[in-house]
């Protein structure tokens, strides 16, 4: 079973941003089982915590940049890389400035310090991902493919990366292939540094960039090939290519088993990975949660519910933790009554049924959590309601409620609809408990 890790003491590192040139310092510091990997601007009037996830993601050019609020910190890619190579679970990473150190342009900066702190193991499993089928993201001729690996009992990352920038530049076409394990991204990813066409250069420092480098800083091919700065390796493109897809693929969360074929692709084409692999994810756990038998079916919910045919929207539970979280089902069919009158010639679902949906299945969780004897859930508020598809005759509605507040007669959820992956609806729904009517 694999353990989570983080690091056995804090270290730092300081340099100079590759697009800035602003000075900045990281401080790399142990973090708790759980707790994911955090940058942590303690530059700011209040120190502002970023989780380097890709919800998080800002969009920029040409570097992966993460943002919360006003505060935000760039080119995060390499050393996100090295702490994906070590197998880092847990880590926070304080910053005094906006933009992460270029270094030398590689992880190997990065790698190197995050050894020297060395690296524990802590007494939580690790989870990974492992990818089970087949995704696919592309731009233009640019595109990824994720598959799963070729064994079962292969628990690495196999990246395959086909870069070409025409016959025309001194780059021209490489390819590389590399499983990924702490020993090869040490001696064959890490090192590769960041690169770029002179033209190219002209264009960003007219535009403010990169006003600091030197050729020694950063690899610049001129039209003979890198411009006073030898090669560490014949295809060093191609190898920071794969190095920055590391980085970039790392903002899932966890380490990634199966195999990756890039082709052309950059940091955006990368982020849409991380999300399509998400989405993927989501789905899969939204198929398994339909598939599983009943918790209560609806003869029970029916005893619970002072609600009957035709108001009665939850067709089965699948899924109650307590009285934290309920997971719903609602079968949506042409025969619904609603249909008849709401677009009949485009049979939409009314919001307000969705609402009253989720708000049963809240009510459901609210007799959990109260155990009152004699009491019915009346709806109270709704806030931050909100509707982002239709709901058509045969969805199957995924109704999920998370309990925010409770008291011994208010109630207070969170609650979604889902079709598939794609959410449906949302709200947060207060309810009062009062006296039944005695039947």
């Amino acid at each position: 079973m694999r353990h989570q890790r983080t690091i056995k003491r804090e270290v730092e590192i300081e340099g100079r941003g590759l697009f800035t040139g602003e000075p900045c310092r990281l401080r790399f510091k142990p973090a708790p089982p759980n707790s994911g990997i955090w940058f942590v601007r303690t530059d700011q009037p209040a120190p502002v915590a970023i989780a380097a996830r890709v919800e998080n993601v800002s969009k920029r050019a040409r570097r992966t940049t993460l943002k919360n609020g006003v505060a935000s910190i760039e080119t995060i890619e390499h050393c996100l890389s090295a702490c994906a190579a070590l197998g880092l679970d847990n880590l926070q990473i304080e910053v005094r400035g906006g933009e992460v150190p270029a270094m030398d342009g590689s992880s190997l900066p990065f790698l190197d310090t995050l050894k020297e702190s060395g690296i524990e193991e802590q007494d939580a499993p690790g989870e990974v991902y492992v990818v089970r089928e087949l995704a696919r993201v592309a731009e233009d001729d640019a595109e990824i493919v994720a598959l799963p690996p070729l064994r079962a009992d292969d628990e690495r990352l196999e990246v395959f990366y086909d870069l070409d920038y025409g016959a025309e530049t001194p780059i021209g076409r490489q390819t590389y292939r590399v499983t990924i394990t702490p020993e090869d991204f040490e001696t064959k990813i890490a090192p590769a540094r960041t690169f770029v066409l002179e033209k190219e250069v002209q264009q960003l420092r007219a535009m403010g960039f990169g006003l600091h480098l030197t050729y020694q800083d950063i690899l610049v091919f001129g039209e003979d090939g890198p411009i006073d700065n030898p090669l560490r390796f014949p295809e060093e493109c191609v190898r920071h290519k794969i190095l920055d897809l590391i980085g970039d693929l790392f903002l899932l969360g966890r380490p990634i088993v199966g195999r990756i074929f890039a082709r052309k692709s950059g940091h955006s084409l990368n982020h849409a990975m991380v999300r399509a692999l998400l989405d993927k994810e989501r789905e899969r756990k939204e198929a398994e949660r339909l598939r599983r038998p009943a918790v209560y079916d609806v003869r029970h919910i029916q005893r619970l519910l002072p609600h009957r045919y035709p108001f009665l929207m939850v067709d089965r539970i699948v899924e109650l933790e307590g009285s934290r979280r309920a997971v719903g089902i609602k079968n949506v069919t042409i025969n619904e009554e609603f249909f008849q009158g709401h677009y009949p010639g485009e049979p939409i679902m009314p919001g307000v049924l969705i609402i009253e949906a989720l708000s049963q299945l809240g009510g459901v969780l609210l007799s959990q959590e109260l155990e009152h004897k004699g009491k019915v859930a009346v709806l109270l508020s709704l806030d931050k309601v909100r509707f982002r598809r239709p709901v058509r005759p045969g969805d199957q509605l995924l109704l999920e409620v998370q309990s925010l507040r409770a008291r011994s007669n208010i109630g207070h959820i969170q609650a979604m609809a889902r079709v598939g992956s794609e959410l449906a609806a949302e709200a947060e729904i207060k309810f009062i408990l009062v006296d039944a009517e005695p039947q």
